[in-house]
This record gives C-alpha cells, sequence and structure tokens, in this order.
C-alpha cells in the first residue's frame, strides 16, 4: 500500500498518568508522523515510538497542526489507543473459500461483519488467520525486515490441488514453499487446518499433518503449532458450496486418526522421521469442539500444555473449567443474601463440561443457577458453540421462561466494545423484551462474582 493511502492515526483514549495525557492529547486528535516518518500502522508507530527522543506531527480535532517534541524512557509508551490497527487500510481476501464464515451471513447486517480480512498485520497483533494468499513481495520483504513472528495461518491443506479447491485460488498451492521460506529466516507461524469432511479429511489430513510436522523442529521451528478445526456451516451458506457438516461419527474418526499421528510423531516417526532433533512439546492439537461434538471427555489440562492455540479453540474450555476449580476453592465459606436466582446462557455444545460448574455454583446456600444451553435457529446449527449465540436465538428460547433474578450472559457473544450481537439486537433491547436484568460476565472471576451478587455491570430493562 502507497503512503498516498495512509491516514493520520486517530486518538479515541488517553490513558490517565500517560505522557499523552501530560503532553495534552485529547480523543479526537491524530498522529500525522513520528520522526518524520508517517506510520502505515500500529507496528509502525510501536516500532517508531520506541526510542528516547521523538519528533511528533499531531493533528487537532480542530485540524490545526502541531510539533511536539518528547524526551522519555527508549521503552516508554505515549499511552493512547486509536481507532484502529490499521491506518492505511485493510488487506482484503481475494479467496473464495466455501466454509468462510463472512460468506454464511445472512445480508443486512452491520458493515463490519462482511469484511473479509487477510492482513498479515492482524494476524501479528492478534492473532487472526491469514492465508498468504495476498501478500506482495513488499509485505513479504516487510515481515522478514521487522521480523514478524509469529503468524497465524490457515493452511487446510498442504496438497496444492487440494488447497486450490478450498481457497479458490491458484496461488493456494504455493503453501508449502511459503512455510519454507519461514524456516529459512527463522520466524515462526501458527497453522490452522479446518477440516471439511469429503475434500480435506482422511488420507489428505494425514498428508497435511505429516508434511506441517516436518517444520516443527529445532529451537525455532517455522511451524510452532497446528489447530485441527471441524468446519462449521450455517443455513445461510450458497447451496453450491459442496460442504458437509461433521457429525458425531464423523468427530469421533478425526479424533481417532489425529490421536494416532500425534503417538507416531511423538515417537520420531513420520514427519520427523529423518530429523535427529525434534521438538519436546506436541505439535498438533486438536480443538475442543471436536470432542463436544463427538460427545466425549475433553483431554486433561496437562495434555494441552503451554495452550498454544488456544484463541482457536484449543484447550479454552478445559481452562475455563480448570480457573474455576481454582478460584471457587478459594471462596471462604459464605451465603448469598437474600436468596438469587440466576439463569446462565451458553451455547449448548458445552452443557455437558461445565455441567460441574453449575453444581458448584448450586452449592453455595442462597444461590441457585440453572444453566440454559441454547443451539442457534438463526444460525441453523443444532450443536452451538457459545460466541455464536445472537439475541434473537436467546429471545425464542428464553421468552415465557422464569428468569429468577437475571442472566449471566458471556461476552464472547457481544461485539467487542459493543453491547451488540451479531444479529444486531442490543443488550438493551433483549432485557427490554425479556423483562429481565442482564449481566454480562468475561471470564471465571466475573462469572463468580456476578453470580453471589458482587458485579456492577448489568444491563436492566
Amino acid at each position: 500500500m502507497s503512503e498516498l493511502s495512509t491516514r493520520p492515526a486517530l486518538i479515541t483514549k488517553v490513558i490517565p498518568d500517560s505522557i499523552g495525557a501530560e503532553i495534552g492529547f485529547e480523543a479526537g486528535d491524530s498522529i500525522v508522523a513520528v520522526n518524520g516518518q508517517k506510520p502505515r500502522d500500529l507496528i509502525d508507530y510501536q516500532f517508531l515510538c520506541a526510542d528516547e527522543f521523538l519528533e511528533l506531527e499531531v493533528l487537532d480535532a480542530k485540524g490545526k497542526t502541531h510539533k511536539l517534541e518528547i524526551e522519555k524512557e527508549y521503552d516508554e509508551d505515549l499511552g493512547v489507543e486509536f481507532e484502529t490497527a490499521l491506518f492505511d487500510g485493510l488487506i482484503q481476501c481475494n479467496n473464495r473459500c466455501p466454509f468462510c464464515f463472512i460468506d454464511q451471513q445472512p445480508p443486512g447486517k452491520r458493515e463490519t461483519l462482511y469484511l473479509k480480512d487477510d492482513d498479515y498485520r492482524l494476524s501479528f497483533l492478534y492473532g487472526s488467520y491469514l492465508t498468504l494468499t495476498n501478500l506482495t513481495q513488499k509485505e513479504w520483504d516487510r515481515i522478514e525486515q521487522m521480523r514478524l513472528s509469529p503468524l497465524y495461518v490457515s493452511v487446510h491443506a498442504t496438497e496444492p490441488e487440494v488447497r486450490i479447491r478450498l481457497l479458490k485460488n491458484l496461488r493456494a498451492g504455493k503453501i508449502l514453499e511459503q512455510i519454507t521460506w519461514f524456516q529459512e529466516r527463522r520466524l515462526q507461524i501458527h497453522a490452522q487446518v479446518v477440516v471439511c469432511p469429503g475434500i480435506n479429511d482422511g488420507e489428505h489430513l494425514e498428508r497435511t499433518l505429516l508434511d506441517l510436522a516436518k517444520f516443527h523442529t529445532g529451537n525455532i521451528p517455522a511451524v510452532a503449532s497446528v489447530a485441527v478445526v471441524p468446519v462449521g456451516l450455517t443455513r445461510f451458506r450458497p447451496a453450491e458450496d459442496e460442504l458437509i457438516a461433521v457429525t458425531a461419527e464423523k468427530a469421533r474418526e478425526v479424533i481417532e486418526q489425529v490421536q494416532k499421528i500425534q503417538v507416531l510423531l511423538s515417537k520420531g516417526k513420520g514427519g520427523q522421521k529423518a530429523k535427529k532433533q525434534k521438538s519436546k512439546s506436541r505439535c498438533i492439537w486438536l480443538a475442543d469442539e471436536w470432542f463436544l461434538i463427538a460427545g466425549l471427555d475433553l483431554p486433561s489440562a496437562e495434555d494441552y500444555e503451554d495452550y498454544p492455540q488456544i484463541g482457536n479453540g484449543v484447550g479454552s474450555i478445559r481452562q475455563f473449567i480448570q480457573q474455576f476449580e481454582t478460584a471457587f476453592e478459594k471462596l471462604q465459606p459464605m451465603q448469598v443474601e437474600p436468596e438469587r436466582k440466576l439463569v446462565w446462557v451458553v451455547g449448548n455444545a458445552v452443557e455437558k463440561a461445565f455441567e460441574p460448574i453449575v453444581q458448584q455454583l448450586n452449592q453455595i446456600p442462597g444461590l441457585s443457577v440453572n444453566m440454559a444451553a441454547l443451539c442457534s435457529n438463526y444460525w441453523g446449527q443444532t450443536i452451538t458453540v457459545t460466541g455464536l449465540l445472537t439475541g434473537q436465538d436467546l429471545l425464542e428460547a428464553l421468552q415465557g421462561r422464569d428468569l429468577g433474578d437475571g442472566i449471566l450472559l458471556p461476552s464472547v457473544m457481544l461485539k467487542q466494545g459493543e453491547p451488540r450481537f451479531l444479529d444486531d439486537m442490543t443488550l438493551e433491547q433483549l432485557a427490554s423484551s425479556l423483562k429481565t436484568r442482564i449481566l454480562p460476565v468475561s471470564g471465571v472471576e466475573e462469572l463468580i462474582s456476578a453470580a453471589i451478587g458482587l458485579a456492577n455491570a448489568e444491563v436492566k430493562f
């Protein structure tokens, strides 16, 4: 992207007692340049600000330009947050993957739901996945020069013809060459394989995992980890997409296949056979959703090691359960007064896994928590993860039901920083329709605090 397309970095928040607050930055101001260079994105900004002396060109909210000189510690942050991490715009995806969630949505919702990003900068900063098919040589050079590692890469298949079929992009067949490029430069990726039954499963999945495992060697393995994820389908997907939903039988088949490959690799065979040095850590990980679909128990916490793919649903449920048990043990003997009756809404995929949590909460005298484990009629899914439940799903399932003193609502259902579901219904609208209060909770501590009555944040009707 050219410098001409770079916009000033718009400040939306100034952290109290920071350098930015001290020199008078306000929301609405914009940083145009740092030491004479226009930052293209948050990566540039952080790199340019990692200095003791800064010359800033700032555009205030009224359109007036200011020149500022700042002396600070080398690694001290200015204490400002921006409207976006990308000042020169989003690199959009030119693939047509049939399983892409963006293309499996109904029309007419908020514009941001339809943005298909394939941006290496968001991958580096936030762990979003990209395919590597949209990178120009200039961007490859920047990844190398700035050591932007690790990146998160949607691989899906290493056989060129299979990956081209999945991504519908002729450039998709170069994936092994591209991973070799990372290996030669001692850069890393975390890989993702979305399994689509009948396309990249079976022998194709085995080939993909063994190919990727060959790069999991040395002190800095080019492939740091691989997450195997089931395809998720909605009723809005194109009729000609040739995709098949993952059944319980298929889930058990994939679990067995991947676990055999894990054992094989742990013995130094298969993809590691020609390597004298192999990593001690596991390379390949199964997403929790496989076990939920299959109706099997989740692996133990020890099996996840340091949770390298937790953002991709690998171990997140087990970690949540473990964190809850630890926090619950620390609770002093207590009684909730006055008595409270709450409904905890979750996706029905986690119903079995979360039953022990509900049982433990109900051991607290004065507290009654009922789990409402819901599927999504909105998306047309019989098995649904919590983050995909919409306001419409909750309204249909809970209307007319005894909701007691309110709803415990996992905030993963909501847009980040805004109380809005994927179907654009707001929390306030839902609370008003259900005539109850809603307590958004994020993580174990907020769940427990809200349940026993210590939470302040709630949405009332």
